[in-house]
Parts: structure tokens; C-alpha cells; sequence
């Protein structure tokens, strides 16, 4: 796959919400303002879901804070964002997302190796409580043993 450069920016809440079935690479439409203030790493993907509007996706609740030096050309913080796929891929990601209990979730903002910004989504099925607290145990449990060795 590619290689990650600058930006990294994870949604950490995904993989405790949702099991991740399967990883997309998609590109991002951004304005001039939203790639500066991306790089500077004012993004914050936790509250950040995707959805089908006429047969393309988008992203929105995916916050890319303000830049600074942007003056009246700054852009809207919470705007709703266009996600560039291939019509195969959004063919399958959208007969999935139709059924019941599977949303697509962006898991991670990176830097590609040719300098774009592309965003991992991901076709995610919700996690019930029990399996919350499992996940919960799973880390406690790997936490306790690398203290352990240490």
C-alpha cells in the first residue's frame, strides 16, 4: 500500500464502535484553506460518518479546523465533503451500506506518497455493549502483560 508522509490523523472511537469488515483508500474533495489547515493536523474525525446522496459518497461531521493566515477565504468548518472512489467500489460499498446494521465510517486522514490527502474509510457493523466490554478486557489485558515484560 502506500506509504504515510506528514499528516496521520486516527479515529481511534471507530475500531471501539464498530467491527471493521473491510478498508477503502479514497480521496478527499478539499478546499485551498482545508489542506493547509489538514496539515497543520487541526482535524478531528471521531464524530465523522459517511452517506450516499445520488449515488455518491460523502463525509460529513468531520471537522478541519480554521486556518489561521485563511482571512475571508476560510472555509466552513463542519462542510460536507465529496469522497472520490471508483464507480465499482461505490457500487459495492452502497448495495452493503443498505443493509441492515452496516454503516461506512472514515477510519484515518493520511498523506499520500505523491503528497494528496486521502482518507481510509471502512464498511463497519455496530458492536453491541457486551462486545464493547470484551474489547475493553482484550486491551487491559495486553496492557497488563507489556508491563509485565518490561
Amino acid at each position: 500500500m502506500s506509504k504515510t508522509t506528514g499528516v496521520n490523523i486516527v479515529n481511534k472511537k471507530a475500531s471501539f464502535e464498530f467491527h471493521i469488515l473491510q478498508k477503502y483508500t479514497a480521496g478527499i474533495q478539499l478546499t485551498g484553506t482545508e489542506v493547509k489547515s489538514t496539515r497543520l493536523g487541526n482535524v478531528n474525525l471521531n464524530e465523522a460518518f459517511c452517506f450516499f446522496k445520488n449515488d455518491e459518497l460523502y463525509v460529513r461531521g468531520m471537522n478541519i479546523g480554521t486556518f489561521k493566515q485563511g482571512s475571508y477565504n476560510n472555509h466552513e468548518t463542519l462542510r460536507v465533503r465529496k469522497l472520490l472512489l471508483k464507480k465499482a467500489e461505490l457500487s459495492k460499498l452502497q448495495f452493503k451500506s443498505k443493509e441492515k446494521g452496516f454503516s461506512i465510517v472514515p477510519i484515518k486522514l493520511f498523506e499520500s506518497e505523491r503528497g494528496f490527502l486521502k482518507l481510509e474509510i471502512a464498511l463497519a457493523q455496530g458492536k453491541k455493549a457486551f462486545d464493547k466490554r470484551e474489547s475493553i478486557k482484550e486491551r487491559d489485558v495486553e496492557r497488563s502483560m507489556r508491563r509485565n515484560q518490561e
